[in-house]
C-alpha cells in the first residue's frame, strides 16, 4: 500500500486500512513474500511497526528494501541496513536480509531482482 506512512487520515481509517490489508493477506495463500519499500533517510517509523506487526500476525512472509539509498552518504549505506536489521530480526514472519536500493543510480537493483527470482524460484 504505497505511501500508508504519509497518509494523513483519522485512526479509524488507518485501522480500517489495517483490517483490509490482514484480510487480504489472510486470504492469500499463494501470495510468497512481501516486500516492504522503507525510505533509507528516514529508516523505519511507529508506522513501519504496525505494518510490521500485520505482516508477523497474518505469518506472511516480508523482506525490508531500503529505497533512496542513494540519498544517504555511502558510509551511512551500511549502517542503516544494519540498524534496520536490527529492528526486524526478532520478527517471526521478516527475511533476514534487508536490501538497499536507489531507482535513480540502479544501486542493489539487480540484488532486489534476484531476491524476487529465489521466491519464485521457490514456487516451481
Amino acid at each position: 500500500m504505497p505511501g500508508y506512512g504519509y497518509a494523513a487520515v483519522g485512526r479509524a481509517k488507518v485501522a480500517s486500512w489495517t483490517n483490509l490489508i490482514h484480510n487480504y493477506l489472510r486470504g492469500r495463500p499463494n501470495l510468497m513474500r512481501v516486500y516492504l519499500l522503507i525510505d533509507a533517510r528516514h529508516g523505519l517509523k511507529d508506522v513501519d511497526g504496525a505494518v510490521l506487526e500485520t505482516l508477523d500476525k497474518a505469518a506472511m512472509s516480508y523482506q525490508v528494501v531500503l529505497t533512496k539509498g542513494d540519498a544517504i552518504k555511502q558510509a551511512d549505506q551500511q549502517f542503516m541496513r544494519e540498524a534496520t536489521y536490527d529492528e526486524i530480526k526478532r520478527r517471526p514472519a521478516a527475511f533476514p536480509e534487508v536490501l538497499l536500493t536507489s531507482s535513480e543510480s540502479g544501486l542493489g537493483i539487480p540484488e532486489l531482482r534476484a531476491a524476487v527470482g529465489r521466491v519464485l524460484a521457490e514456487r516451481e
